[in-house]
C-alpha cells in the first residue's frame, strides 16, 4: 500500500516537472522568436545592397559601434575577401540570444559542397535591428 502511494507520488511529480520544463522551453522559444523580429529582413536587405554593389547602404546598416572600429575602406576589403559573388544560396540558423544582443549563423552555399558560415551579432538601434559584429567562422 505504501510502495503504491509512493509511486503514484513520484508518477504525478515526475510529470508536474517535465510539464513544467515544458512550460519554460516554450516561454523561451516564444520569446527568442518575438524578439528576433525584424532581422531575417535585415539579413535580406544586406545581402541585397552588397549584390546590387550598394555598399554603403549595407554598411550603413551596421552600428555605430561598428562603423567606429571597422572604417569603410576595411569593411569593404572584408567583404571582398569573402568572395560573395560564388554563392547562390543562403540558410540561416537559429538565433541565440546573448546578453540583450541577437546572434545568426548564416550560411552562404554555392551550388556544389562549399559553404561560408558567418556569424552575425545584432543590436537593437532606435527599435530597429543593426548589425554589430560579424564574424567569419571555419568551415565545417
Amino acid at each position: 500500500m505504501d510502495w503504491g502511494l509512493a509511486r503514484d507520488i513520484g508518477t504525478k511529480l515526475l510529470l508536474a516537472g517535465a510539464g513544467g520544463l515544458l512550460l519554460y522551453w516554450t516561454i523561451s522559444a516564444v520569446r527568442l522568436v518575438l524578439s528576433a523580429r525584424g532581422i531575417n529582413p535585415l539579413i535580406k536587405q544586406f545581402f541585397t545592397q552588397v549584390a546590387s554593389g550598394q555598399v554603403d547602404g549595407a554598411y550603413l546598416l551596421t552600428t555605430r559601434n561598428y562603423r567606429s572600429h571597422v572604417n569603410r575602406q576595411q569593411f569593404i576589403r572584408f567583404l571582398a575577401g569573402l568572395q560573395l559573388n560564388k554563392y547562390r544560396n543562403l540558410k540561416s540558423g537559429r538565433p541565440r540570444l546573448q546578453e540583450g544582443q541577437v546572434i545568426l549563423t548564416v550560411k552562404l552555399k554555392t551550388d556544389g559542397k562549399e559553404e561560408l558560415p558567418l556569424d552575425f551579432t545584432f543590436v537593437k538601434v532606435e527599435e530597429a535591428w543593426r548589425v554589430d559584429r560579424i564574424t567569419r567562422l571555419a568551415a565545417a
